[in-house]
């Protein structure tokens, strides 16, 4: 055989790259990377993300600063096994639970999931309102359906690549807490000491706050999202290039570290700037408890001024229209695998009826809820709440198949994303359990 020849062999032997050459580097490849992680971390920043960080603030000024280094490499941990699973298994959370384990567990992680995405999307729509209201002196209950159905719209008849191109650049505004947090001139070394000196306090208030911030960084339906994101993602890339040969993996799941990576990265900066800004305009003026919607975005009047509430009405509208479908959807694919439904967002509603039946329905019931008579700040609030005290037992879920050989193969968990995704399931299910404690007068 000629050198000629067996070049020509070797190349056709390699596998094609999912996003360019094998070997390059530079910010287009890097930039090509990101997809799923980083839509992930953008929706986890959602209106209960953002009153229940700017609550935060209020009530400890700067005393919570540090569970933005904590929660870091737990949520990287935690998603990346949920991209693993869905590149290595090619099938959603939901379908690898109905493979492989017992139909009891399926469903018991699916009504968990199915819960606390009603109650968040009741919640959302509820914090959408409330900023509307606050431009529009409108009652938010008017807004809320309305909401619904333009997200209801584009999901069913639309695709939700478009609804992201539509909307992804509005969540841009929450960096506006950036530039608050230096116009505000806090005590920056007050700000270091709340970032790397924790202060930990077993006082109702202060477990309440502790586990909202772990319930929306760490929520149940970024689990089911982002596996099933990969595996749709997956689906588009082999329409476009054909089969893969298998060796390829190793690459995909390179690039899902960095897709992951950068999104929580994202994630957190924007939860640690609201909570400093919180800290350093309303608890450093004595308002140590957000209420209302103005109230929350008094936090930005140092860049803002009189256009504060424009600038958090577009950042809570803006996240919410990201955030939303992602609850929607995430709880449709979950019920879809469990069903062995077709489902996909791409999937005309004739042709996916029951996963779209799904998603019309957690609308219908979340906007219903979203009329109860709570505050719509309150409402985000236990939202997170309630996705702290029911995730612990899907992250151990989650823990388990991705350590499972059957499943994953010879990409089971390594002992690093184990250790990080091990200490997220102990320190929430910890918090959540000291947090009912304290409910029932074990704590005081």
């Amino acid at each position: 055989m000629t050198a000629a020849a067996r070049k020509e062999r070797r190349q056709r032997r390699r596998p094609p790259h999912p996003a360019g050459k094998p070997h390059e580097r530079g910010i287009g490849p890097f930039l090509r990377d990101l997809g799923p992680g980083l839509v992930t971390g953008a929706a986890d920043d959602d209106p209960s993300g953002i009153s229940t960080y700017s609550q935060a603030g209020a009530a400890f000024g700067f005393g919570l600063l540090w569970t933005a280094l904590l929660s870091f490499p737990l949520m990287v941990a935690v998603q990346l096994m949920c991209a693993r699973l869905g590149l290595v298994t090619r099938c959603g959370l939901a379908s690898v639970l109905r493979k492989y384990y017992p139909p009891w567990l399926l469903w018991f992680a699916c009504c968990l999931l199915v819960v606390s995405n009603t109650i968040n999307i009741a919640a959302d729509l509820s914090g959408m309102g409330a900023g509307a209201e606050l431009l529009t002196h409108v009652n938010h209950v008017w807004f809320v359906p309305v909401f619904a159905v333009v997200i209801l719209l584009f999901l069913m008849f639309g695709s939700y690549a478009m609804l992201l191109r539509i909307f992804k650049w509005l969540t841009l505004v929450l960096f506006a807490y950036v530039a608050a947090a230096f116009l505000a001139k806090p005590s920056w070394g007050a700000v270091a000491k709340g970032t790397f000196l924790p202060q930990i306090s077993f006082t109702k208030e202060y477990l309440f706050t502790f586990v909202a911030i772990f319930g929306t960084t760490i929520s149940p339906y970024l689990f089911f999202w982002q596996a099933a994101q990969e595996v749709e993602a997956d689906e588009a890339l082999n329409h476009e290039l054909g089969d893969r040969p298998r060796r390829s993996l190793e690459r995909e799941l390179r690039s899902a570290r960095t897709d992951v990576s950068a999104g929580m990265i994202v994630s957190n900066v924007v939860m640690y700037f609201i909570i400093l800004t919180a800290g350093a305009t309303l608890h450093a003026h004595g308002n140590t408890q957000v209420q209302t919607a103005a109230e929350a975005a008094k936090a930005l009047e140092p860049v803002a001024g009189k256009l504060a509430a424009l600038l958090f009405t577009l950042g809570i509208v803006g996240t919410g229209l990201l955030g939303v479908p992602v609850l929607a959807g995430s709880a449709a694919y979950a019920v879809a695998e469990a069903a062995a439904w077709r489902r996909g967002m791409d999937a005309q509603p004739h042709q996916a009826r029951n996963f779209y039946l799904v998603i019309a329905a957690s609308m219908l019931i979340g906007v219903a809820l979203s009329f109860s008579p709570i505050d719509p700040i309150r409402l985000l609030l236990w939202s997170a709440v309630i996705n702290g005290i029911l995730a612990p037992p899907l992250i151990i879920i989650v823990l388990v198949i991705c350590n499972n050989p059957k499943v994953m193969g010879s990409f089971r968990n390594g002992r690093t994303i184990n250790v990080f995704g091990g200490i997220a399931a102990v320190i929430m299910t910890g918090s959540a359990l000291a947090l009912i404690a304290s409910w029932i007068g074990l704590l005081k």
